[in-house]
């Protein structure tokens, strides 16, 4: 069976999810011996009002999604310590991190990765700056 890769676009989709399901009537019906009759697909159409068009000039509504809550996490590194050394730790103990310092903080949205940082101290209060933005597609190849 075909495997569609790269699907840019809607119509790409609907093309292959059609031929996908062609192939997969033409396999059961030459297993089961008889005749069939594909059901009728409707097109579907985007209702939406509010649209924007990416770079390849596909419609686009993000107006939906800008007002969602999402959290936001720095991390200067990771451990793991057993429960027994856990509750020993008092006031002035030290845990050893997995990190050397001065190596950039995990940027970190919904606890997926999205960028690199350094802190920063701005009217006496923490920040980060970003130097390093992960791109959609090394998200996408960490998976």
């Amino acid at each position: 069976m075909a495997e569609p890769t790269d699907i840019d676009n809607e119509e790409s989709a609907d093309d292959a999810w059609a031929e996908a399901l062609a192939e997969q009537a033409e396999v059961e019906s030459a297993q089961a011996g008889g005749d069939y009759e594909m059901a009728p697909l409707e097109e579907l159409t985007d209702e939406s009002s509010e649209k924007a068009e990416d770079e390849e000039g596909e419609n686009v509504n993000l107006e939906m999604v800008l007002d969602i809550p999402v959290t936001i996490s720095m991390e200067i590194g990771r451990t793991q310590i057993s429960i027994r050394n856990l509750l020993k730790l008092n006031q002035g103990s030290v845990v050893e991190l997995d990190r050397l310092a001065g190596e950039p903080l995990d940027v970190l949205v919904n606890g997926t990765l999205i960028a690199h940082g350094e802190v920063v101290v701005v009217n006496e209060k923490f920040g980060i700056r970003l130097t390093d933005v992960i791109t959609a597609m090394e998200r996408i190849n960490k998976l």
